[in-house]
């Protein structure tokens, strides 16, 4: 850290500024005059050297001294006085530094189950040093031309969005291109009416736990499945029985014969393992739905990009009863940081949802709405979409026909001609030494990810979840071929 000397010019002292070196200069200005300040090196009523005075004694330009005191005026810890100076004023933070607490037992039933199923130093969005290489899964392609054109839409949307609250139920406009969205790419008929503006898939699971779902409460769940879903219901409550997947998704025929309240299903991908759930299978489903009473929650997170066929149509386009809250993101299709998705709402059950969502942050954020109704409407989504099922099937292939060259029959792969990652069993090792090569590739710098996590009983198999969609082609072929050394180095 840089450190500046004033000199005798505050009352007699001698003040030493210490910079951080981080951001803009008038920045650190700010921040060493504040700690100053707090530190007792400059008490409250003093007078603080001119502008010019200041900057000259520093070595620095007076626009940085003007803007440190303005920041300082702003934030309460200067008083300018006309034709007499700037006076410390007493700073409304306290010097004295809060009393150590030990930890105390969780308050509510609620926080007591999220203490239980979430560590907070692992949660997503948390920052962690990787290797070189990393498959990592559900994360999307992204590239500067969308950067760019999301740059341009927030720009435009920003200057014609009122600056009033958000309408709960979402921007007319945007559930307005939602539906056109749903009709042509997944089959889905329905009004702008029917359309929830959310916060993401995370945000729709925890309005449809608290809509329809009481504490004890059954649920019925694809298992594997997506633990963050699993965790929400559990959080909230419910009681989680796990239905097996197969190769044609679901196994119907599984579910319990006593009635849960709720089946959360990924029909047109299945997370983790990728299947599809057959015709006959969503007929089933949805006739299980009607004889038992329960409803659906289907969860569409990536079932825009197929490579073998056009996207099936969803599950929900098949519900003739409503019995389907169906589920959209944003987040797979654009970028995670969007923080948009929707939900289709059974009729009978809107005025709940819209009453959940508007209690739970009153609505989606205006300006971003606006945005993302704009690039839809003017079909800049669209070619985003193209853009992105081409580079992913590159990519695709390049992961397929690098694994199938270099690790052959060491690998079962289950390709599910969808989405953004596919599953790779590691042939005839158990869990235990899946967990070892992952930990043996990240030495080596390729992060790996398990599929066990995913299970609520994991197999004794060795599987892997391979992401391609933020390694170029390139990084890929790269990626498999320290793959198979690692797979080399294996013990027997």
């Amino acid at each position: 850290m840089a450190t500046l000397q004033w000199g005798q010019l505050i009352e007699g002292l001698r003040v030493y500024l210490e910079l951080d070196g981080k951001g803009p200069l008038h920045g650190q200005l700010t921040r060493a005059l504040k700690a100053a300040m707090f530190g007792a090196s400059v008490q409250t009523g003093s007078r603080l050297p001119p502008t010019r005075v200041l900057a000259r004694e520093l070595g620095v330009s007076r626009n940085t001294v003007l803007a440190a005191y303005e920041q300082l005026r702003a934030e309460g810890f200067l008083d300018s006085r006309v034709g007499s100076g700037s006076y410390v004023t007493p700073p409304l933070q306290t010097t004295t530094a809060p009393v150590a607490t030990g930890p105390v037992e969780p308050q509510s039933a609620y926080a007591r189950r999220a203490r239980e199923l979430l560590n907070p130093a692992r949660l997503f969005g948390q920052r962690e040093s990787m290797p070189r290489y990393a498959f990592h899964y559900g994360k999307p392609s992204t590239n500067p031309a969308l950067t760019s054109a999301w740059a341009r839409e927030l720009s435009r949307a920003a200057q014609y969005t009122q600056p009033d609250y958000p309408t709960a139920q979402g921007l007319p406009v945007l559930r307005e291109a939602v539906c056109d969205y749903l009709a042509r790419r997944r089959g889905v008929h329905v009004v702008p009416d029917d359309v929830l503006i959310v916060g993401g898939t995370q945000q729709a699971m925890t309005l449809t736990a608290r809509v329809l779902l009481d504490e004890g409460t059954e649920v019925a769940m694809e298992d594997p499945q997506y633990n963050a879903v699993r965790t929400v219901l559990k959080a909230h409550g419910a009681r989680v029985v796990p239905v097996p997947v197969d190769a044609q998704g679901m196994c119907v025929d599984a579910l319990p014969a006593r009635r849960p309240q709720l089946i959360c299903v990924t029909p047109s991908h299945q997370f983790p393992l990728g299947s599809v759930l057959s015709l006959p299978r969503r007929l089933a489903l949805l006739e299980y739905a009607r004889r038992h009473d329960c409803w659906i929650f289907e969860d569409d997170y990536d079932g825009e990009f197929r490579y073998d066929s056009k996207p099936l149509a969803a599950l929900r386009s098949l519900d003739s009863d409503n019995r389907v809250v169906y589920i959209g993101t944003f987040s797979k299709t654009l970028f995670p940081s969007v923080r948009l998705g929707y939900m289709v709402v059974p009729p009978q059950l809107r005025g709940d949802f819209v009453a959940a969502k508007w209690l739970d942050d009153f609505g989606a954020p205006t300006v971003e709405q606006a945005a993302l109704a704009g690039f839809m409407a003017d079909g800049g989504f669209e070619r985003h979409l193209a853009r992105t099922a081409k580079t992913l099937k590159e990519r695709r292939t390049a992961l397929l026909d690098g694994l199938r060259r270099l690790a052959g029959d060491r690998v079962e792969i289950a390709d599910s001609h969808a989405g953004m990652h596919l599953v790779a069993w590691l042939r005839g090792r158990d869990r235990m030494q899946g967990e070892a090569f992952i930990a043996h590739a990240r030495t080596r710098g390729l992060w790996l990810a398990s599929i066990s996590q995913y299970y609520m009983t994991p197999p004794d198999r060795a599987g892997l979840l391979l992401g391609y969609a933020t390694l170029s082609v390139a990084e890929i072929e790269q990626a498999v071929a320290l793959f198979a050394q690692c797979l080399d180095e294996m013990p027997e």
